[in-house]
């Protein structure tokens, strides 16, 4: 299953939100897994709750979850993010991000993703000078 992404693709990706948690507060996070049995939000949702990043003091967590042999993706921000944003926020950074899954290319999508959404976001949480990394940078793998 981490033979998904090379060693190169997973530091690209890191480096990916490393560069956008320095745009914005919005904690971002990764999680790959192979397969997602039934709906995509409700697995990035429960993938979302165990790796607690509904407890980030603004509520501005944002997971990334890509279930690749599956080929379902989404992207969930938390609530503080949420109120903020238009509703076809997440939809027009998944829409750039599937014509680079469609051409295979999963760790090139993934950042290109991350970076815009941590441009995005800039405008609601910017990135303050005393900000604390709440969550992990390093990518998730599930099952």
């Amino acid at each position: 299953m981490k033979d998904f992404l090379s060693e190169a693709d997973k530091k690209k990706i890191v480096d990916a939100i490393k560069e956008a948690e320095l745009n914005t507060s919005g904690e971002i996070r990764v999680h790959i897994e192979s397969y997602c049995k039934g709906n995509v939000l409700d697995r990035a949702a429960y993938i979302f709750k165990k790796l607690k990043m509904h407890k980030t003091a603004q509520r501005n967590g944002v997971l990334f979850y890509l279930a690749y042999k599956d080929r379902k993706f989404a992207i969930l921000g938390d609530a503080g993010i949420n109120s903020k944003v238009p509703d076809d926020f997440w939809d027009k950074i998944k829409e750039r991000m599937t014509e680079s899954f469609k051409e295979g290319k999963f760790t090139e999508g993934l950042a290109e993703g991350i970076k815009e959404s941590g441009l995005h976001l800039k405008k609601h949480f910017p990135y303050q000078s005393d900000d604390v990394n709440e969550l992990s940078d390093d990518i998730s793998f599930g099952e």
